[in-house]
């Protein structure tokens, strides 16, 4: 029994000829292994939890910096605006419940890009332009080329931003979804304005992977829905 005892103590799978050190390397990469694959497990847990759409939003705001600091948040009951008082350190409360014109005279987008635009947005923005719309009135353009800035102005006035897709460098547009369009598109629908994709409702679209870039149309709603009928959209 003795001998036994004495076999079963040594058998350690054939490592009998290894070192202590040898034996702790490989204990030590059999753990990092494991702890590895754990982290592709979550790493692949949180991304399909963040991949959601622009629906599913519990809060959304930007911050504008500019001849004042302010904060607009909405947390999915209206979108409120804060300005911050350099006096005491902190946002107050200036614009309790924005509303959002619900139609501007103003639109907003890089014409650079006109090019490789589809002939029915063209058509849309001439008709914009010439006074030719629902309106009959001569929209203006506005661009600064930062998003918080065209979108602010839009939520505050009124009128239409958008930065769609173009055949020439930006197919897929130009915007990240997840993290840029849909969260301006939850403010401004938050405070009554409406939002589009190009072929659908901008909030509904379920990104795929978390720096998805997507077309985006955001502004007054009656500007959104004179847009879809120069351009086709899914019903539904």
């Amino acid at each position: 029994e003795d001998d036994e005892d004495a076999e079963a103590e040594g058998d350690d799978g054939g490592d009998g000829d290894e070192s202590d050190d040898e034996k702790k390397k490989k204990k030590k990469k059999k753990k990092k292994e494991k702890r590895g694959v754990g982290k592709d497990v979550e790493d692949a847990k949180l991304v399909r939890s963040v991949l959601q759409p622009g629906r599913s939003l519990r809060a959304a705001g930007y911050c504008l910096y500019s001849s004042a600091t302010i904060l607009v948040l909405t947390t999915g009951d209206g979108t409120h605006g804060f300005t911050l008082d350099p006096q005491i350190n902190e946002f107050v409360l200036t614009h309790p419940n924005i509303r959002i014109p619900p139609r501007g005279n103003v639109y907003s987008c890089n014409e650079a890009n006109s090019e490789g635009w589809d002939d029915d947005l063209r058509s849309y923005l001439r008709a914009l332009k010439t006074g030719q719309g629902q309106t009959g009135t001569r929209y203006a353009l506005r661009y600064v080329g930062s998003m918080v800035g065209d979108i602010h102005r839009t939520l505050m006035y009124g009128g239409l931003f958008c930065y769609p897709s173009d055949a020439a460098a930006h197919p897929r547009g130009n915007l990240q979804l997840l993290y840029k369009s849909a969260p301006m598109a939850f403010v401004v629908e938050q405070a009554g304005g409406k939002s589009s994709d190009g072929r659908g409702e901008l909030l509904d679209v379920v990104p795929r992977r978390v720096h998805q870039r997507s077309p985006c149309f955001i502004g007054s709603p009656e500007d959104i829905e004179e847009m879809k009928t120069f351009i086709p959209h899914e019903e539904g």
